[in-house]
C-alpha cells in the first residue's frame, strides 16, 4: 500500500469511493480535451474495478490525490510503464496525473507530481522518470516544467494507440527527469 503526504494532499491507492471521481475525469470533455474519447459509464467502471484489483507492481501505483483538510478525492497520479517500445525504452517509468477540472488551477496537479517524483527516486529508487503528452497541452506540459522535467526534442513521437480519426492526437512531446538531475534540483 503507497501513501504519499504533502502539505495540502494525501496520495493514496484506490477505494471503492473513488469510482464516482473516476468517471467523472474520464467523462469531462474538458479533461479529455487532448484523448480520442471519452469513457462511458460501463467503460469507466469496468477500468475502475480492474484497478481496484490490480495488486502495485514494482512500487508502481495509480494513486489518489485528496484535500488534506477534507478528504475529497480530486484526481489521480501516479507512476507507471507506458509499454511504448521500441519508441520509449522497455524499462521506462513514467509520471501521470488526471485532476477533476473543478480543481484546475489551484496547483495539485504540480504538488503531487513533485512528490510522486521523490517517491519515485527515493523510495524506489528509479534511475529517471519520463512524462509524455499531446502536442499542444500546455497545462499537462507547464506541470512537467514546474516539477523539474526537461524536454528532450529528440524523443518526440507520434503515439501508435491514436486512432486515425485524431490525427491532431498523434503527436506526443516527451519530458525526462533523472535521478542525479533531481537530487542536484533538491540540493539547489
Amino acid at each position: 500500500m503507497t501513501r504519499i503526504e504533502t502539505d495540502r494532499l494525501i496520495l493514496r491507492n484506490c477505494e471503492e469511493r473513488d469510482r464516482e471521481l473516476f468517471f467523472e475525469v474520464n467523462s469531462d470533455p474538458r479533461v479529455l480535451v487532448f484523448h480520442p474519447f471519452q469513457r462511458t459509464r460501463p467503460d469507466a467502471d469496468a477500468i475502475f474495478d480492474m484497478l481496484l484489483n490490480m495488486p502495485a507492481k514494482d512500487g508502481l501505483d495509480f494513486l489518489v490525490l485528496e484535500i488534506r483538510e477534507t478528504a475529497e478525492p480530486i484526481g489521480f497520479s501516479g507512476l507507471s510503464k507506458p509499454n511504448l517500445a521500441p519508441l520509449l525504452p522497455a524499462e521506462a517509468v513514467e509520471i501521470g496525473w488526471r485532476l477533476s477540472a473543478r480543481h484546475w488551477g489551484h496547483g495539485f496537479a504540480s504538488e503531487a507530481g513533485a512528490a510522486v517524483l521523490a517517491y519515485g527516486f527515493k523510495t524506489l529508487p528509479l534511475d529517471e522518470i519520463i512524462s509524455f503528452s499531446v502536442e499542444g497541452n500546455d497545462r499537462s506540459e507547464a506541470v512537467m516544467r514546474r516539477i523539474g522535467m526537461q524536454r528532450d526534442p529528440s524523443g518526440d513521437f507520434d503515439h501508435p494507440d491514436i486512432p486515425d480519426s485524431h490525427p491532431q492526437l498523434r503527436r506526443h512531446i516527451l519530458y525526462r527527469l533523472t535521478a542525479k538531475q533531481w537530487r542536484r534540483r533538491q540540493a539547489g
